[in-house]
């Protein structure tokens, strides 16, 4: 199961109203791919180049698998030198070291390391490496805190993660951008191992969302303003078994959350909820809608502009990559010498996507694909303005 991510505030629901929009066909291009491998990258199943990012000033960052299996942190420069780091405290046996996910325009970089016991704990590294541990995380293996995806950092440096504690419950927390953390859990959220409330984006402005595992392990979104206020959703058509239902994964210039919702059957698609409460769905054209597969379209990362990017995974279960522009239109892509896609993706303000594939060994590279505007097919659209409008602040 690919896993996504709160709430205070009850408000007035709207009504419901349907909008379908005409499909468009239009002519694919080509686009650019390039593949890379970091220095000392293992070449065995499961080895090689994670790329995580990708900075608007074109670094890319991730990290390597080497051969025995530890992680080390990168960052890849325009002209493809790399420069290789390891986090002080990182484990150096299998399974443990560094791993880098989020950069922000002023090049700050943050991640997580596991250390000699397999606790996790956050970083940031901006000119020096700083450690950092949010409040009741546990500190045994599987333990400790966590920070994973493209969208955790904003501008200001504020980042957003999740703690798990002794009894593996989840913990969103907030690392302001002078070193403050602040933990906190969306009402509702469930209180059992493997439950609770995991933060995975953060805005320019400071809000939070992502998703939390309730008592019965579905799964519901939420959003935390910047004042710490926070308000649950689900989207409709979302599902209400384990593993089902609604995961706020990021924002749009305008402070629409895009995420990505498993329905009754088991399959993923994508959606972007506005501040009005208005939600639009969408679906890469070749996605799989096998039941119970867990096929289907899953956002990752989102741009300055709106243009979207993640990964569809197709009936027979080899995923693909895509990107949406910000009126609709999807164009779908492979990566020359693909077995399968990396379950990620991230795209910088110029359209660049970056993420990373298995070969037909299961050795994973890097790629960039280079910005491919004005190509894609426009999908219908289904718009549902039922869920409530977040309050207005000053």
């Amino acid at each position: 199961m690919k896993q996504f991510y709160f709430a205070k505030r009850k408000l007035p629901v709207m009504p419901a109203i349907i909008l379908v929009a005409l499909a468009i066909s239009i002519p694919l291009s080509a686009q650019t791919i390039t593949s890379f491998d970091a220095p000392d990258a293992g070449t065995g199943p499961l080895q090689g180049t994670y790329a995580t990012n990708i900075a608007p000033s074109g670094p890319i960052i991730g990290f390597s698998r080497d051969a025995n299996d530890v992680r080390h942190g990168f960052v890849r420069s325009q002209d493809g030198s790399f420069i290789i780091y390891d986090v002080p405290g990182a484990g150096t046996a299998a399974g443990q070291g560094t791993r880098a996910y989020g950069i922000n325009p002023s090049g700050t970089i943050t991640g997580h390391f596991t250390d000699s016991v397999n606790t996790a704990h956050g970083y940031v590294r901006s000119g020096v490496i700083t450690v950092f541990d949010a409040p009741g995380a546990g500190t045994g293996p599987g333990h400790g805190t966590f920070v994973t995806s493209p969208l955790i950092i904003n501008p200001d440096g504020a980042i957003a993660g999740w703690a798990v504690d002794s009894a593996f419950v989840y913990h969103g927390f907030l690392r302001d951008k002078n070193g403050v953390i602040t933990t906190f859990d969306a009402p509702g959220a469930g209180t059992g191992a493997g439950q609770g409330t995991l933060s995975f984006a953060i805005s320019p402005r400071g809000e939070i969302t992502g998703f939390y595992f309730d008592g019965t392990n579905a799964v519901r979104g939420f959003l935390r303003d910047e004042e710490g206020v926070i308000t649950t959703f689900d989207v409709p058509g979302a599902g209400t078994g384990p593993g089902q239902g609604t995961f706020g994964g990021g924002f749009t210039p305008n402070g629409t959350i895009m995420g990505v919702y498993a329905d009754a059957d088991s399959l993923y698609h994508g959606f972007l909820l506005d501040t009005n409460g208005a939600v639009t769905t969408f679906d890469a054209p070749d996605a799989g809608n096998v039941p119970g597969s867990f096929q289907g379209t899953v956002p990752w990362g989102i741009n300055t502009n709106g243009e979207i990017t993640g990964y569809y995974t197709d009936q027979t279960n080899v995923n693909h990559g895509f990107v949406r522009d910000k009126h609709g239109t999807i164009a779908e892509f492979d990566v020359p010498a693909a077995a399968n896609m990396g379950p990620w993706a991230s795209i910088a303000p110029n359209g660049a996507v970056v993420s990373f594939f298995f070969d037909q060994n299961a050795v994973v590279h890097g790629f960039v694909r280079e910005a491919d505007r004005g190509s894609g097919i426009a999908r219908p659209e289904l718009t549902v303005r039922q869920i409530p409008a977040r309050p207005t602040r000053p």
